[in-house]
């Protein structure tokens, strides 16, 4: 079964980590981006999330919500957690970012 309480890092350097998730699935941590398009630094930013039938799944389904400390932005990231047959876990994800913009007519270039 796959476990995602722990530290997570990812080809590009990032790095999450995933406390505990309590009995509904939910969960909370921190991520810390490796690449960003600013030139503030970088801090570890919160995330919360859920994932699918905590416990009863081989290859679960989750989602979570990062919040940005570094810019006026918000991820939201979707994906699944696959085992291989010597426990080796790897997440797979995908993630929208929407980043605010001062008025409604420029919000076609908000989301990437």
């Amino acid at each position: 079964q796959c476990d995602l309480q722990g530290l997570w890092r990812n080809e590009l350097g990032s790095n999450m980590t995933i406390l505990a998730m309590n009995s509904a699935g939910t969960f909370s941590g921190s991520y810390h981006t490796a690449v960003a398009a600013t030139n503030k630094q970088i801090l570890a930013s919160a995330l919360q999330g859920v994932q699918q039938h905590p416990g009863a799944k081989r290859h679960p389904t989750f989602g979570f919500t990062v919040q940005w400390q570094l810019s006026d932005s918000t991820t939201a990231f979707v994906g699944q957690c696959f085992v291989d047959h010597r426990g080796k876990e790897t997440l797979e994800t995908t993630w929208l970012l929407r980043e605010e913009v001062l008025s409604h007519k420029d919000t076609w270039k908000a989301t990437r």
